[in-house]
């Protein structure tokens, strides 16, 4: 499986970028494939995940209801459109996958997790300036 990442860049306060992953090479018809990111000095955190068994898309508590996962199965694309952007959403965004996906709870806040994680993308940076 391979992952590539693109569409970062920087952005102000409020504003809105849509990342973009390609992915090639799954064998399986069950896996998960989501974001994950990371900020300098902080952990990583899950942003989202797709999981092919239920077809359901799983969000962290920090982006929920700002972020939208999709996809384009017919370019084998995955998207993260991410609106009403923080300075706290500063952090080189990743593309991963695995075998399947879930809600984790991180210090009380709910975070993607997906199991079996064994695929990453090199990440793209996004800059959100206040």
């Amino acid at each position: 499986v391979q992952l590539v990442e693109s569409g970062g860049g920087s952005v102000q306060a409020g504003g809105s970028l849509r990342l973009s992953c390609a992915a090639s090479g799954f064998t399986s018809d069950h896996y998960a494939i989501g974001w994950f990111r990371q900020s300098p000095g902080k952990e990583r955190e899950g942003v989202s995940c797709f999981n092919s068994d239920d077809a359901k898309i799983y969000y962290g508590d920090s982006v929920k209801g700002r972020f939208t996962m999709s996809s384009d199965t017919t370019k084998n694309m995955v998207y993260l459109q991410m609106f009403s952007l923080k300075s706290e959403d500063t952090a080189v965004y990743f593309c991963a996958a695995g075998r399947d996906c879930s809600i984790l709870s991180v210090d009380g806040i709910g975070q993607a997790y997906i199991r079996y994680l064994d695929r990453w993308g090199r990440g793209t940076h996004v800059t959100v300036s206040s």
